[in-house]
């Protein structure tokens, strides 16, 4: 079939009155073969319990070929079911339209329109229906046309050299180009399927998009607005007037229905200059007595303005022991932790700062979220075990004094939302503090990054603020879109990783 001869191609729901036409053409792909036909009871059927999953594509005005589906519950059906399982002889009884999976019954192309990627069509299709009706996905079982040529090779082995296309197989061929991946092998899945010895490959196509029906009033959001704050040095006389500046901040981000509000890395620093008389060690031991009570502000704040807040970073003594630590103030009340892992030369030399050994990825109502101090960004380790974790959204408090420092966080910044898929937040501080020792001066600028994909900006920065300008940014990131890269994307940077060569683990503690 010469393409430019056609037309007009249309999507059509499948009715009874098509019963003759489809009889025909079912015969013409399936080579005339007696009984390869439904019935016209079966069609009644169908497009009576399901009409939407039975489809034909019409070719100026000629059905070209055809999709036949049922809604399963996937819980119910045995692992190891034939076809004669799935339709159940006239009654098709299986199809349940509270189900959570599309189960693919038939699909042809007549043989004269083949080669015009119909076939694709009908499959997208099912893939819209799967996203439409919120199922977890579309299941069939595949058959193996070539394989009576290969008796030689197990079912498994076959499936091997075909993925690896050292055999060629139409049917499987085309399967896993549209995204479709092997489950497991079918034994007498069709009786009379000599071509397959009887054999099928049971397929399976997720739905990214699918999420479980929850009696819960909330749900995870897919867009969330992130609120950064560029932090600007200055004196304050006192805790109150610090958290004064932190409470209009909040308000601020607040204001633009922000669901998370970012705060830089030692961004309390200004109250040690009452402490600078003292060595350098001494006065951060000072500046450490007042995180437990901005933590208990801020977690105050995130309640009153309905915000979740990353609190940057602060010194905090455990044991007599200084750690840089933040705190995640959930807008529900509730309070998580988190440590640096990564102290700087200059941390553990001047400060006498220790390591932290705390990892983790948090849940949140804005997806699952990643916080990683500075200089721990740097570390590709630590990202990649927040992303098998599925984290979402990376955040970066910062503390640089130089451009070259602050390069170094925001080129590993960029890198990690590549590599691992997700979105990155960095914000830092600027201006100086001329009356505290070891922190003279800042230089920032915040930024939000994404992964470089056609749904994403082309060179990963979705938004940045001003260098060296106190100031809020604001962005916008679409969780739903990572689902969609993870799946679809140009490249797959977490599933092609060869984890059979490598691999990223935790140390046991």
């Amino acid at each position: 079939m010469e393409e430019h001869k056609i037309e007009n191609i249309e999507l059509k729901y499948l009715t009874v009155d098509d019963f003759e036409e489809l009889k025909s053409a079912t015969l013409e792909s399936y080579g005339g073969v007696l009984n390869s036909y439904w019935k016209k009871h079966h069609i009644e059927r169908l497009t009576n319990i399901f009409p939407k999953g039975q489809v034909v594509i019409k070719i100026d005005g000629n059905i070209a070929g055809c999709a036949l589906s049922l809604i399963v519950d996937y819980d119910k059906i045995d692992d190891n079911h034939t076809y004669a399982d799935i339709i159940r002889g006239d009654s098709f009884k299986n199809h349940d339209s509270e189900g959570d999976v599309l189960y693919g019954i038939d699909v042809f192309i007549k043989p004269e329109y083949r080669g015009l990627r119909l076939g694709r069509r009908l499959y997208d299709y099912r893939k819209e229906i799967c996203e439409n009706l919120n199922l977890k996905g579309i299941v069939f079982g595949g058959r193996m046309p070539n394989y009576h040529n290969h008796k030689e090779l197990t079912p498994k082995e076959y499936i091997e050299k075909v993925k690896h296309k050292e055999i060629h197989d139409p049917v499987l061929n085309f399967q896993i180009s549209n995204d479709f991946h092997p489950v497991r092998v079918l034994k007498g899945y069709l009786e009379g399927d000599t071509a397959s010895n009887e054999y099928a490959v049971l397929m399976e196509w997720d739905n990214i998009y699918y999420t479980k029906k929850s009696k819960k009033a909330s749900s995870v959001k897919t867009v969330v607005r992130l609120g950064l704050i560029q932090w600007q040095m200055r004196t304050y006389n006192s805790l109150e007037e610090l958290m004064q500046q932190v409470e209009y901040f909040v308000d601020s981000v607040a204001a633009y229905r922000s669901d998370f509000a970012l705060f830089p890395e030692f961004f309390n620093a200004p109250l040690m200059a009452k402490y600078n008389h003292m060595h350098e060690p001494d006065a951060i031991r000072e500046l450490a007595k007042y995180t437990k009570v901005i933590v208990e502000k801020m977690q105050q704040l995130s309640i009153s303005y309905n915000i979740n807040i990353i609190t940057g970073s602060m010194p905090e003594l455990i044991e007599d022991k200084l750690f840089n630590v933040g705190y995640l103030c959930r807008r529900d009340g509730s309070l998580e932790r988190y440590e640096k892992i990564h102290v700087t030369p200059d941390e553990a030399k001047i400060w006498g700062m220790q390591r932290g050994h705390k990892l983790q990825t948090f849940e949140t109502d804005a997806g699952k979220i990643g916080i990683l101090i500075c200089y721990d960004s740097e570390f590709p380790e630590l990202s990649r075990l927040l992303a098998d974790e599925g984290m979402d959204i990376l955040f970066v408090p910062f503390l640089t004094d130089t451009q070259n420092g602050y390069s170094r966080v925001r080129l590993c910044a960029q890198a990690r939302a590549i590599e691992n898929e997700c979105y990155v937040a960095i914000a830092g501080s600027v201006g100086n503090l001329p009356n505290v020792n070891n922190m003279d001066i800042q230089y920032a600028q915040s930024a939000v990054f994404t992964p470089c994909d056609f749904s994403f900006p082309s060179n990963g920065i979705k938004a940045e603020a001003t260098t060296n300008t106190e100031m809020i940014l604001v962005a916008d990131v679409d969780l739903s879109l990572l689902r969609e890269l993870h799946s679809f994307g140009a490249v797959k940077n977490l599933k092609d990783r060869r984890k059979d060569v490598y691999d990223v683990i935790r140390v046991k503690e």
